[in-house]
């Protein structure tokens, strides 16, 4: 077994550590004194209420809605709604049973109640699906409506302990990844031609109103979409076989998810993706997805740039986290920025982890990462890395728009095993900066750690495979 922290990888590409600087690091204090990070956490958990609604309710069997999993609700979703967004709020209520419906629009005002037992299973009919003005992979265009979608909305919600069921599988909306994996054949439709198409219309500054996609097209929707809206809660539901992300809130603010199950294995099946938002928590949910398990984000590339938006004050506790490639995730579109991220009192579970924390961008977002924190962490068994910061994810170095990387904060984390502690790769000419660890510990590291290009690591109380962090360094 290799012994983590070798001095071949440590020093990475174009010195990124001096000499003896892992050894240094192992033995140095905190990066820094001053007050305690972990009080902006609290004050983003105080700040982000549920919003508070009428004490009416609005069932949908009273719109003529059937639980039958036959009949078509749609109708009686909609106007239970409108009905209960005109008469000042309340609830609009799911009784138990099975709804097939298209896809839903929330309003100012309504909680959407999913009751136990009830399900709400979305229609797979591509002509349901009007097109809206949304954000599809941080780029925005008009295309199929998500499958619950608000936009410019306020006190909006989805709770209930029922289920939401997207019905997305290997025989619709999985194939259009174009990988045979989820269903598609040769000669089957599938989405890289317009993705390559919308890129091409974001670089070259085409208005949103001419990006336009949907039927013809093989974009998928997200699952519940709140765009452009204040005070929203998603609290308590299951959420199963998403066509693409699953909860993706857009350039909203004070956004509080929780208490919320997500088990979706399909492509790009991220949890939740908090994208150009300010003041969001995600408490108290289990992930088990089929890509990264929470993923923040602040678009991509030009369009990113274009609308100029970070996503900040985000706050992960009490989550567990079972397969996906990444725990909490950052980018990789993250051309606004990210910054003030905090994640505590996690549990990862799942050998079909890949990491833990979980950083990607490359010289086409651009943007910044900055000021994340994470504290106490659990993980059984993880297939890569325990803190990974890539800089070559997908279009890699080359591109004008380096990312800028720096003050990402570990403490009390403890992993059973790993390939890597430790997966950084910045750039020769733009290194990650100010990355602490302190007091860790990893009982298994089967692979010497990759390090290149980052300055400013210090490592505290860090233990692995029963050493210290510094033993490998002489």
């Amino acid at each position: 077994m290799s012994e983590p922290w070798s001095r071949r990888r440590a020093l990475g590409v174009g010195g990124a550590l001096a000499a003896g600087g892992l050894l240094a690091a192992a033995t140095a204090g905190p990066a820094s004194a001053g007050s305690d990070p972990w009080r902006a956490a609290d004050t983003i958990r105080r700040r982000v209420r549920a919003p508070r609604f009428r004490r009416r309710d609005y069932p949908i069997t009273a719109f003529g809605a059937k639980g039958d999993g036959v009949t078509d609700c749609t109708r009686a979703f909609a106007l239970a709604i409108g009905a209960c967004a005109r008469l000042g709020g309340g609830r609009v209520v799911v009784p138990p049973g099975r709804y097939l419906t298209g896809p839903i629009r929330l309003r100012s005002h309504v909680d959407l109640h999913v009751s136990q037992g009830a399900t709400i299973a979305f229609v797979t009919d591509l002509a349901r699906y009007p097109n809206v003005y949304t954000r599809w992979q941080g780029i925005e265009c008009y295309n199929y409506s998500p499958l619950i979608y608000a936009f410019g909305e306020r006190d909006i919600a989805v709770t209930g302990t029922g289920t939401l069921d997207g019905q997305a599988g290997n025989g619709a909306w999985w194939p259009w990844k174009g990988s045979t994996d989820y269903g598609w054949k040769p000669g089957d439709p599938e989405q890289s031609a317009d993705w390559a198409v919308l890129q091409d219309l974001a670089e070259r500054g085409v208005p949103v109103r001419d990006r336009t996609f949907g039927q013809g097209h093989y974009l998928r929707p997200n699952f519940i979409q709140p765009y452009r809206c204040r005070d929203v809660l998603i609290e308590g539901i299951t959420i199963l076989n998403s066509p693409m992300w699953e909860i993706h809130p857009v350039l909203s603010e004070r956004v509080l998810v929780r208490k919320v199950t997500v088990v979706s294995h399909g492509p790009n099946n991220d949890g939740c993706d908090p994208e150009s938002c300010t003041d969001v928590v995600i408490t108290d949910s289990t992930f088990d997805t089929g890509d990264d398990c929470i993923a923040i984000k602040s678009g991509r590339n030009a369009d990113g740039r274009r609308v100029n938006a970070p996503s900040r004050n985000i706050l992960v506790e009490n989550c567990e986290f079972r397969d996906g490639h990444g725990g909490v995730t950052i980018g990789s579109e993250m051309s606004g920025g990210v910054g003030q991220v905090f994640a505590r009192d996690l549990r990862m579970t799942s050998p079909n982890l890949n990491s833990c924390l979980r950083l990607k961008a490359n010289s086409m977002r651009g943007g910044y990462i900055r000021d994340v924190y994470m504290k106490n962490v659990e993980v059984g068994q993880l297939s890569v890395a325990a803190l990974q910061i890539d800089f070559y994810y997908d279009e890699g170095p080359g591109h004008p728009y380096n990312p800028a990387v720096g003050g990402i904060h570990v403490e009390g984390l403890h992993v059973g095993t790993t390939k890597y502690v430790l997966d950084m790769r910045g750039y020769p000419d733009d290194h990650i900066t100010d990355v602490t660890l302190t007091h860790c510990r990893f009982d298994t590291a089967t692979s010497p750690d990759i390090v290149e290009n980052v300055d400013g690591l210090v490592l505290t109380d860090v233990m692995v495979n029963g050493s210290p962090a510094g033993a490998a360094v002489h």
